[in-house]
């Protein structure tokens, strides 16, 4: 959505706009294959061009220029701070890109220590293609999962709408649609807290893990 202000546009559409949009946009998440990354080598300027355009459509104000994908000082200190590999002559592989990718929904609901939790051994065992299967391989398996699941993710978004909008059937006027709008907000919110609780605690096994390989060594 190209709003200046997606808020602004939620308001002055109806619940049943607003949903639909979303669902329409799910496709559009997991939709940069590993065959959409250029196979050569970028500078920092075509790195931040080639992800602004592809990950635009998640910013919330696309517009205003106060929200970027990413910025130079941001890659320069995940490289700085080992969260990247470090870039070769200036340049940034594929792998980086992909690496990139992760880790912006990553760092959406992550802190930056659990996101190195989580990334590190992958780039520590794939990065340079070291591993059982090449990065290219891990990170189109991940999204071909990942797609197969949009259609249980949007029938459980639907079905928390639908709860939503039945309920307060008594309240009339703007009360009873702020009520319903609430209840699906707090519904969704819910989800989200227990999913990112069970994703904190599965980081919190892989840091434990990787403290103890080091503690054998």
């Amino acid at each position: 959505m190209g709003s200046k202000n997606k808020a602004k546009e939620y308001k002055e559409r109806s619940f049943d706009e607003v949903l639909n949009s979303i669902l329409d946009e799910m496709d559009r998440i997991l939709n940069i294959k590993s065959n959409d990354i250029p196979n050569i080598d970028l500078y920092m300027d075509q790195v931040l061009s080639f992800l602004d355009e592809k990950l635009d459509y998640t910013r919330r104000n696309t517009d205003s220029g106060e929200e970027k994908v990413f910025t130079k000082t941001m890659i320069n200190n995940y490289a700085k701070n080992d969260l990247l590999p470090r870039p070769v002559n200036k340049k940034y592989t594929k792998e980086h890109m992909m690496t990139l990718i992760f880790i912006y929904f990553f760092k959406s609901n992550l802190s930056i220590n659990d996101v190195y939790s989580i990334i590190n051994p992958i780039t520590d065992n794939y990065f340079d293609g070291g591993g059982v299967i090449t990065f290219d391989q891990m990170y189109d398996e991940i999204l071909k999962i990942g797609e197969e699941r949009i259609g249980l993710l949007r029938s459980d978004i639907q079905d928390k709408y639908r709860a939503s909008m039945d309920a307060f059937s008594e309240i009339e006027g703007e009360d009873g649609e702020y009520l319903r709008l609430f209840l699906l907000i707090s519904l969704l919110s819910y989800d989200v807290f227990i999913k990112k609780m069970l994703i904190e605690q599965l980081i919190d096994e892989v840091r434990n893990k990787e403290e103890n390989k080091k503690k054998d060594k």
